[in-house]
């Protein structure tokens, strides 16, 4: 066999990338920190998130939505059998380097259409030329950071997980340096657009927008070179050479193609959004910075299990192995459940304090605070929604069934765009989060119905349905709690010197009162989990 595949754990896996995951997305805080800080809400800062948004869309879009989807059950099972799986990650390799490098040069052309269609809002005023000019240089992050989610796909279907999760770190770590060298004086000529005016305040914003939008770049190519080296030394050393249309490659783009027209759907309902918000001055950064807090939990819990349990589920289904595979779901479902629901409802009672606390200093306001505020909450209603369609999409893709995915995704886009079109005439920018919320819980419901033609590997077990409600029930003991929390807390949440220590306060008094009522209630048992550890 290439390479040595070693079983995959669920618990010690979900520990390995949530563990990364969360370091990753708290520098990621730090990074939007100092850039809502340096930049504040104007027309720079909603330039640079438009186009740090066109290389992300099209990385979900081609590898860790649909490429990776056909990608990592393919590999998984080629690595189970032993059918030569290093051939086939070389072919997907070159396959996916031959496209994504003909898309960017493509983009190059055609950035002033993309722009508009992420936001026609931005059209006749500075953002416009800000964001085209931005989004050409940044584009090429797409090449890089795809080409690191095959090979992090690669690693996890072989049970490594550590580099694959750890490498989103660099992107954060390389932006929060480039924003410090530019606040120190270390910056490059800036980026003056053909049309519109800038003030001159907003100069030294420009400045800021190119750094970061050249730091993306780096960040591409260093994240690639940690993965690779990973994969070459568990040995799948991916050389890039002339692609070639294998059966194989046939059959991975037959998968991948409905996976692909899903992962457009998803993309629609994120240019929804930003589409409505284009139209609010201030909405996109607003949303981003909402986006990046319910992400957090998103990230640390449903993308982690997620990451596992799908070359789980797929060794598992090769090997025949039902019971272990029911047993597998059943235990991702309730760990998200019992990580993510209390995180939803602390979203949703105190969203103000979060968000006031993180993000309120230099040009980033009080009335910004409380317009992110009420973007949070709404997104905070999908969250667990969000989470577990990343625990029920992988009983699909372990089956290599890309096209039921792809005709619920169409449904939930209508319900997104319905909502989201329909909400902004009445309450604004904050209806496309809403029917963010919406479209997730549609889409959940429609998965769990599809799954009941697959047999006992696609049934909760008992323990599972037993503390469901118990969870829920804890978590809104836990939100009681904190609202109190933040009443009393009020005073020292708005006094700079204090509010730090009174939101860990807060926080951490949350977390407690969950831990103990939940507990008691049975909705989860901490013993379970140290023993989990102790298996690892």
């Amino acid at each position: 066999m290439n390479g040595i595949a070693r079983p995959i754990r669920l618990v010690s896996g979900f520990i390995t990338v949530g563990v990364w995951t969360l370091g990753s997305r708290i520098l990621g805080f730090v990074r939007d920190i100092l850039i809502a800080a340096f930049m504040g809400v104007g027309p720079v800062s909603e330039a640079f998130f438009v186009a740090f948004a066109l290389p992300n869309m099209f990385r979900r879009f081609f590898a860790e939505g649909a490429f990776n989807t056909a990608f990592v059950p393919m590999f998984s099972k080629k690595l189970e059998a032993d059918e030569d799986p290093l051939g086939f990650a070389r072919d997907a390799f070159s396959g996916l380097a031959t496209v994504l490098i003909l898309l960017t040069l493509v983009a190059q052309l055609v950035m002033p259409w993309l722009v508009l269609a992420m936001a026609s809002g931005f059209a006749g005023d500075v953002r416009f030329d800000l964001a085209v000019e931005f989004g050409r240089i940044s584009f090429g992050y797409i090449l890089f950071i795809s080409l690191a989610a095959l090979l992090s796909g690669l690693l996890n279907a072989t049970g490594r997980f550590a580099a694959a999760a750890a490498a989103p770190i660099l992107l954060n770590l390389i932006l929060i340096a480039v924003l410090v060298l530019a606040d120190k004086g270390y910056v490059p000529g800036v980026i003056i657009p053909e049309g519109g005016e800038i003030t001159p305040e907003q100069v030294e914003g420009l400045g800021y927008g190119a750094v970061l939008t050249w730091g993306i770049l780096f960040a591409g190519i260093a994240q690639v070179a940690l993965v690779w080296v990973a994969a070459a030394r568990t040995g799948f050393a991916l050389l890039p050479r002339m692609p070639r249309l294998t059966p194989d490659m046939k059959r991975l783009a037959v998968i991948m193609l409905p996976a692909m027209l899903a992962g457009g759907v998803v993309q629609v309902n994120l240019l929804v959004g930003r589409q409505v918000a284009s139209f609010f001055d201030g909405a996109i950064v607003w949303l981003s910075l909402a986006d990046r807090l319910y992400q957090l939990p998103l990230g640390v819990v449903g993308i982690a299990i997620g990451i596992v349990l799908l070359p789980d589920l797929s060794r598992r289904l090769q090997a025949d192995d039902v019971t272990g595979g029911r047993y597998a779901l059943s235990r991702a479902g309730e760990i998200c459940l019992a990580l993510t629901v209390p995180a939803a409802v602390a979203l949703c009672v105190i969203p103000l304090p979060l968000v006031s606390v993180l993000f309120e200093r230099g040009a980033f306001t009080a009335e910004d605070s409380v317009q992110t505020a009420l973007a949070l909450a709404a997104y905070g209603i999908g969250l667990p929604a969000f989470v577990m369609q990343k625990v029920l999409q992988p009983l699909y893709f372990a089956r290599e069934d890309t096209r039921s995915p792809f005709r619920f995704a169409l449904v939930a886009m209508v319900v997104n765009g319905v909502v989201a079109v329909g909400l902004a005439f009445t309450i604004g920018f904050v209806g496309a989060a809403i029917a963010t919320s919406v479209a997730g819980w549609a889409m959940v419901w429609l998965l769990l119905r599809g799954k009941r033609g697959m047999g006992d590997v696609a049934m909760f077990d008992d323990r599972y349905r037993q503390r469901v409600g118990r969870i829920v029930l804890a978590s809104m003991l836990m939100g009681v709690v904190l609202v109190i929390g933040a009443t009393l807390l009020a005073p020292a949440l708005g006094t700079p010197g204090w509010r730090y220590i009174a939101l860990a306060v807060l926080v951490g008094g949350g977390i407690v009162t969950y831990g103990l009522v939940g507990q008691a209630l049975g909705a989860f048992r901490i013993a379970e989990f140290a023993n989990a550890l102790r298996r690892r």
